[in-house]
């Protein structure tokens, strides 16, 4: 009796295989057809990024929704004020913590009447005087009924205009503001810092 049931068995095993087989191949194809569904939606872009400038150097347009998900320090810059040596800091805090997810973003403007020349005269003061590698956009306002749209939204989440040159606004990964700062803080205050790493260390 035992060897029979072995028999069945064995005689049932190519029907077996093919019907797993046929149910592997199905369950592909339903896969397959619905994968997008599957796969992790992208992080929308947030409305304080829905905007696109042109680059400083060669004016080409940048979607600033590339930067979604990055802490940002938006700063208005300009190359003959007091507080331009701030660059340098700028850059170094851009390099120091762009691998976990900062880009500062430089925005020339001659409101406060202290930037002069083409962009690209800009760009080349800005990269030969102190090596500015974080990513510039072309001169535009910042203030004012003329302010460019971020920097109205930046205004209005932040609660106030840039009061001078070199105001920085700390954006979370959200895309909403954190803070403010007058231009009197340095790239290296010790407060900055500490709201740039603890924006960071949110998801």
């Amino acid at each position: 009796m035992f060897v029979l049931d072995k028999i069945v068995q064995i005689s049932h095993y190519p029907l077996q295989m093919m019907s797993y087989r046929g149910f592997v191949l199905v369950g592909l194809a339903v896969f397959a057809a619905h994968a997008p569904a599957f796969a992790a939606e992208p992080t929308a872009c947030p409305a304080l990024l829905q905007h696109t400038f042109p680059r400083l150097q060669d004016e080409k347009p940048q979607s600033l929704c590339q930067y979604t998900g990055r802490v940002l320090l938006v700063v208005n810059t300009a190359s003959f004020c007091g507080f331009t040596p701030q660059y340098e800091g700028l850059e170094k805090l851009h390099a120091r913590y762009q691998p976990a997810g900062l880009v500062v973003l430089g925005f020339p403007s001659n409101d406060f009447a202290q930037e002069k020349g083409s962009n690209r005269e800009i760009a080349d003061f800005c990269e030969n005087t102190f090596g500015v590698k974080f990513p510039m956009f072309g001169a535009s306002a910042v203030r004012g009924r003329d302010a460019n749209p971020l920097f109205r939204q930046l205004a209005t989440q932040g609660g106030r205009a840039p009061l001078w040159n070199f105001h920085k606004y700390l954006v979370g990964r959200d895309g909403k503001v954190i803070a403010n700062y007058a231009s009197t803080t340095r790239p290296d205050d010790p407060a900055l810092v500490r709201a740039v790493e603890q924006a960071l260390a949110r998801p």
